[in-house]
């Protein structure tokens, strides 16, 4: 958008297009693709969740187009994370517009990995030329881009930007040292290594701070999905908070980070200055206190140093993770070990990614798993998450209703939050939830990671954030970013 204006009582927002803006294949985006993607987000049966994002107190937003190059949006409440929730990306419209008529599912599978890169257009600063499935994918300047820098020169300045498509993260740092790629995301256990190597391997290391993302073990409570004894023990908020005193984080922060990573206890990190809530609940290794939970749930060890429920089942599970990450990996091995010290028998078997997703979002099929999330600036964006109806509520997903009175809670405060115009009465609201999150441990996190980029010295302009997606906390500023010597 060029520019914006909302009404006084910040219901009514209206949005002014910039004119001149064409997708990838010339054709001009105008008011209908914004349209478009409205309803097509709101289309029952169409995957996304922009849907969970754009409601508000339960209430979807509302949108019209006014002329070409204007549209309103209207909610029924105030809505607080209105400008920083609507920044995602356009579908074009007359790419997309007749497989929507032919229904959600032709929609959901219209562009795929057989797709013709060129068939798949933005207005983004990079154009898709190719892909090679499991090794890259080509982009190409965007010629017509509209952005242009403070000499009016036409941005981006990278003539190709290529993504490498590596099966894990050891071969993500053997191409860098290799020499094949450009940025690397060091993982914090290398950071001294790396450090060290700048000099020789004419690099430069970044370090945005705190990753803003999140590592945690999560408990299937989805009746769907696990039965009881499990569902049972998985449900009990003692239990749940039992194993996670017994977690050593200081272990895991030590030997999978190599000391560069701290505690953590709820599902906001010290990134996000603003919202971080530091007076959350603590879960400090102690096994005495992970004893007197597990005795106060009715659980104990039996003589052969089995953990029991009352009614005599043994406690075990299994645990899985996407074996891609060889750091969720390692700390699956430690915490085994940690149960184990519980009389836990934990069976941990990693698997694919997109198995796990499966499970996840399909089938329910699962006990444990260790997964991430990235994270907004802010917490509205990860309602799908939280609230009960979420998509992405892990634990026990698309609930009718809360199945506790917690996770009402936490569906009101996201409400008020959404609804709430004054940044700081926000601020208090999502530190309620934190709260509760960190008491109720549906999500048992880990450790937050200090995060550090290593780019090639022929690289400018690079500047790492924690909340950016790309290599490294790179992409943020991709148009901005050059070669000082020329490509390669």
């Amino acid at each position: 958008a060029e520019s914006w204006t909302t009404s006084p009582d910040g219901k009514t927002w209206t949005f002014r297009l910039r004119k001149g803006i064409r997708f990838h294949d010339g054709v001009e985006f105008t008011a209908d693709d914004v349209v478009f993607n409205m309803e097509a987000a709101f289309t029952p049966g169409v995957q996304t969740s922009r849907r969970d994002v754009l409601t508000i107190a339960g209430k979807p937003i509302k949108w019209r187009k006014i002329d070409a190059y204007s549209v309103e949006f209207k909610t029924e409440e105030p809505f607080g994370p209105f400008l920083r929730t609507v920044t995602f990306g356009i579908l074009p419209k007359h790419k997309l517009e007749a497989a929507l008529a032919a229904g959600p599912a032709e929609f959901n599978k219209t562009w795929g990995v057989n797709t013709p890169p060129r068939d798949i257009v933005g207005t983004g600063p990079f154009i898709m030329q190719s892909y090679v499935p499991g090794e890259r994918i080509v982009f190409l300047r965007n010629p017509k881009y509209w952005k242009v820098d403070a000499d009016g020169n036409r941005l981006p300045y990278l003539a190709r930007h290529v993504h490498m498509i590596v099966p894990n993260l050891d071969t993500s740092r053997l191409k860098f040292q290799a020499g094949e790629t450009d940025v690397y995301a060091v993982r914090p256990k290398e950071f001294a290594e790396f450090k060290a190597g700048e000099k020789s391997g004419k690099y430069t290391i970044y370090e945005p701070g705190p990753a803003a993302g999140t590592e945690f073990l999560v408990l299937n409570q989805n009746p769907q999905g696990v039965k009881p004894p499990k569902l049972t023990w998985f449900s009990n908020t003692r239990f749940r908070q039992a194993i996670s005193y017994a977690i050593d984080r200081g272990a895991i922060a030590n030997q999978v980070y190599g000391g560069r990573a701290h505690p953590q206890f709820g599902p906001v990190t010290p990134a996000n200055k603003f919202f971080f809530n530091p007076k959350v609940m603590p879960y400090p290794y102690d096994l005495r206190r992970t004893e007197v939970l597990l005795a106060e749930a009715g659980f104990k060890k039996g003589p052969d140093g089995a953990l029991r429920d009352a009614s005599g089942n043994v406690v075990e599970f299994s645990l899985s993770t996407n074996s891609e990450n060889t750091e969720r990996v390692a700390i699956g091995n430690l915490v085994r070990q940690d149960f184990a010290k519980l009389g836990i028998n934990v069976t941990f078997a990693p698997e694919a990614f997109n198995t796990l997703v499966g499970k996840l979002t399909g089938t329910f099929n699962w006990e444990a798993i260790i997964l991430g999330f990235t994270a907004g600036l802010d917490p509205h964006t990860a309602q799908n998450i939280w609230k009960s109806t979420g998509s992405l509520h892990e634990w026990h997903p698309k609930e009718e209703k809360p199945a506790t009175t917690w996770e009402a809670e936490i569906d009101r405060l996201f409400d008020q939050a959404a609804t709430t115009v004054d940044q700081n009465r926000r601020k208090l609201l999502y530190g309620r939830w934190q709260e509760i999150v960190a008491e109720q441990q549906p999500l048992i996190y880990f450790v937050n990671t200090l995060t550090s980029t290593a780019a090639r010295n022929t690289l400018a302009n690079i500047r790492p954030s924690p909340f950016s997606f790309g290599a490294g906390g790179v992409g943020w500023n991709i148009e901005q970013i050059f070669y000082t010597v020329p490509f390669r």
